[in-house]
């Protein structure tokens, strides 16, 4: 029997997609309310507890209703000029989402492969799948990325590995040693894409060498975004930096105008105000280790916090109190966070680090919930 013969015996009544995008899991955000519709204060989405430059404000209300300059020619030569960067190595992105949707499409399809760490940043699967590739998933460290791991899955299918540093959701962090050497063992048609959406969080004596990386290899992507330290997240505005032929890729195919006239002024004045960049990281430093001091003490209870160089802390609930019992209990006290099932950690909670206060009436409600557990 024909095709055509077999197709108009069982006529299709609505369009039909491939079908790996209906393998796709949608991707979940953090919520902002309790089941009961009342709005919590929201430590489930990272975002930045000292709120937005008041120079980005500013910015904000100054910027034009107009149609956006397609190359954010300023905002490039900005993020150059701050990172020593050409800034004709510079793509803009809707945030870095969609330079991560991006590398995959542009490098990757049917019959290829995707390698990331299990407990990954969840849009690295949607990725994968959304342009046909095969998601290939390698084993974890204590949580952290074992390069070893990665590089035992790459065949001669791989075409990108996703790694994230620091790594959300768990905060890990891969020293400079490596990352060098995941590089270095990569076959050279394979793209690295390193993925700093924390980067400005780490220590500078810290840092992972992936910007020279970028800037001395034909394969290695590193996306940023202004989601997190700048406060930017509702703007939607990401960036990275590569040879110049994966910047000329993603180019092709990135949205025209994907980086809206408001976001490219409030970025811009972001940019030139590192007083308030440094505070939020200053903040986040001190507040997050007195945030795990506190966890720390209740290890007796099987809490564990995992060490982190991100704005957040994943705690691991291996005792008496789960982290769904915890998490139902911060949400009556007035608090959301992430319990994260979907990502395969039922037994953890991913805590944003927010406002003194905020981190000291957690800590005290983890204790009592975890003495009165059994």
């Amino acid at each position: 029997m024909s095709e055509t013969e077999t197709r108009s015996e069982a006529p299709r009544t609505a369009p039909a997609p491939k079908p790996w995008i209906e393998a796709i899991h949608a991707y979940v955000p953090g919520k902002s309310k309790g089941k009961d519709g009342r709005p919590l204060i929201k430590l489930s989405a990272n975002e930045n507890p000292l709120g937005t430059s008041a120079a980005a404000l500013a910015a904000k209300a100054a910027a034009p209703a107009l149609y956006p300059d397609p190359d954010s020619t300023a905002l490039r030569a900005a993020i150059g000029e701050r990172h020593g960067i050409d800034p004709a190595r510079v793509v803009m992105g809707t945030g870095s989402d969609e330079l991560l949707n991006l590398a995959a499409q542009g490098y990757a399809g049917p019959g290829d492969e995707v390698i990331y760490v299990r407990y990954g940043f969840s849009v690295y699967d949607i990725a994968a799948r959304r342009c046909g590739a095969t998601p290939v998933v390698a084993p974890d460290s204590d949580y952290g990325t074992d390069v070893d791991a990665l590089l035992s899955l790459v065949t001669e299918k791989t075409r990108v590995v996703f790694v994230a540093n620091p790594n959300n959701p768990t905060g890990s962090y891969m020293a400079k040693g490596e990352i060098a050497r995941l590089h270095t063992a990569l076959p050279s048609d394979v793209l690295l894409v390193l993925d700093q959406a924390y980067g400005e969080y780490v220590a500078a004596e810290d840092e992972d060498g992936a910007m020279a990386l970028a800037a001395a290899h034909d394969n290695v992507l590193v996306t940023r975004t202004f989601s997190k330290i700048f406060g930017l997240a509702g703007e939607r505005i990401g960036w990275g930096t590569g040879a110049p032929g994966i910047v000329a890729t993603l180019n092709r195919i990135r949205g025209p105008f994907n980086v809206s006239s408001t976001g490219q002024a409030m970025a811009l004045a972001a940019l030139g105000d590192p007083a308030f960049v440094e505070a939020s990281r200053v903040h986040n430093r001190d507040e997050r280790a007195r945030f795990v001091e506190k966890l720390e003490a209740l290890g007796n209870h099987g809490l564990r916090p995992l060490p982190s160089q991100a704005n957040f802390v994943l705690i691991l609930f291996e005792g008496a109190l789960t982290a769904e019992t915890a998490f139902e209990g911060l949400a009556d006290r007035g608090y959301i966070v992430r319990w994260l099932p979907g990502q395969g950690l039922p037994q953890a909670l991913r805590i944003t680090i927010g406002k003194p206060h905020d981190m000291d009436a957690i800590a005290e409600a983890l204790r009592e919930m975890a003495e009165s557990a059994k």
